[in-house]
């Protein structure tokens, strides 16, 4: 999705060749549950730059999907990103998968216990330390999956239904590299209409009934909005989601 939050896997500006201030073993150790045992504060300092609604706020793709929700034609949206601005736009979570977890809960990593978001965000990005469990002293972690971590049940809980009854699919602004959720478009069935809103062609959106719109995100969603004379209830979520 178009958003100010730096992508994990671009190249040059992505986060993952952005963390050398961190003298991490490797990238992808800021998001290994082993090595937040061992040294848990390049992930708290990660954590105060992507915390949902505290440095950035939701775009106008992530409004129009509460707009979708607000209609009453928004089945599911999956979403393989953490940093929670769905919940922030307006989606309600019983129409959220976020495949990779999310900010809004946590947990002890050694036993389990679940602990508030708002007492892990105070310690993350209110006090710059890594929280700990009240109970056994285990450190503490947002609801985010780590490496050495399985996804949430809730996607394989709902995933089937989903692809059997959508009768439209969108899917936005995702190079479909990471699976499982890039097979999504391809678990529809044959006659599903499938429409990419994306800056190049990925995937296999060569059905004749795919609709492929090139381009921004959030160009393509207002003019969208635009076509049905939704575009004044786009602009209200977009202004109420800034200000949250």
């Amino acid at each position: 999705l178009p958003s100010i939050i730096k992508k994990f896997r671009t190249p040059g500006s992505g986060l993952y060749d952005n963390l050398h201030k961190f003298d991490l073993p490797y990238a992808e150790a800021i998001f290994d549950l082993d090595f937040y045992r061992q040294n848990p504060m390049p992930f708290v300092t990660l954590s105060k730059e992507i915390w949902p609604g505290v440095k950035y706020r939701p775009t106008l793709t992530h409004c129009f999907f509460s707009l979708l929700g607000k209609k009453g034609i928004l089945q599911r949206v999956y979403t393989q990103n953490i940093d929670g601005l769905e919940a922030v736009a307006g989606v309600d979570p019983d129409q959220l998968v976020e495949c990779h977890g999310h900010f809004r809960s946590a947990s002890c990593t050694n036993c389990g216990m679940e602990h508030t978001a708002d007492d892990c965000k105070s310690s993350m990005v209110d006090k710059g330390e890594a929280p700990t469990c009240n109970i056994c002293g285990g450190l503490v972690k947002p609801s985010i999956v780590f490496f050495g971590e399985v996804m949430p049940s809730r996607f394989s809980e709902l995933v089937h239904f989903d692809v059997a009854s959508c009768d439209l699919v969108i899917t936005l602004g995702t190079s479909l590299l990471v699976a499982p959720v890039s097979n999504i478009p391809d678990w529809v069935k044959s006659n599903t209409h499938r429409m990419l809103i994306n800056r190049e062609l990925v995937g296999s959106f060569h059905r004749a009934n795919d609709v492929f719109l090139e381009g921004d995100c959030d160009e393509s969603v207002r003019e969208l909005c635009s076509m049905v004379g939704w575009e004044e209830e786009l602009d209200q979520l977009y202004s109420i989601a800034q200000s949250k």
